[in-house]
């Protein structure tokens, strides 16, 4: 069955490059996958690949599964109150690995003062309850560059 690569904004990625490749995770204790699982569907349907790497993850094993991946976007689902310092840590474990070329968007229950703080760290994808699937769509796109380190072979 072909998927269709249809967007609901920004420009078509050229055919010769692969589909967006997203690593969907939840860091610390957080058991509740529900949210994040809704958004691994919404992605798919818009022509993502979407890894869904499961509960309970250090940041150092996140770090690792995005390096393994070759991930575009790295997508935290976080609903605990430690936001910014679980945030902090996954940014630093990407830091140590040379990862620094992957959109870092946060999802989940994100007080105002949080979400200063995450903008500060340089994180401007975060999304609260109740954001549109569409409005994430469109943020992913729009953030994961056109020209890309990696291309399909021809």
């Amino acid at each position: 069955m072909e998927t269709s690569n249809t967007q609901t904004s920004g420009t078509a990625r050229p055919s010769n490059q692969r589909p967006i490749r997203v690593v969907l995770t939840k860091v610390g204790l957080d058991g509740h996958d529900r949210g994040v699982k809704v958004i691994a569907q919404a992605l798919r349907d818009a022509g993502m690949e979407v890894i869904y790497a499961g509960l309970r993850r250090t940041p150092e094993e996140i770090a690792r599964i995005v390096l393994e991946e070759d991930a575009d976007v790295l997508g935290l689902s976080i609903l605990s109150g430690a936001v910014v310092p679980l945030t902090q840590r996954v940014h630093a474990a990407l830091k140590a690995q040379q990862i620094d070329d992957v959109v870092l968007v946060v999802g989940g229950i994100v007080p105002e003062p949080a979400r200063a703080e995450l903008n500060a760290m340089g994180i401007q994808g975060v999304f609260s309850p109740g954001t549109s699937l569409k409005e994430i769509v469109t943020y992913i796109r729009n953030s994961v560059p056109q020209e890309r380190k990696y291309q399909e072979s021809r």
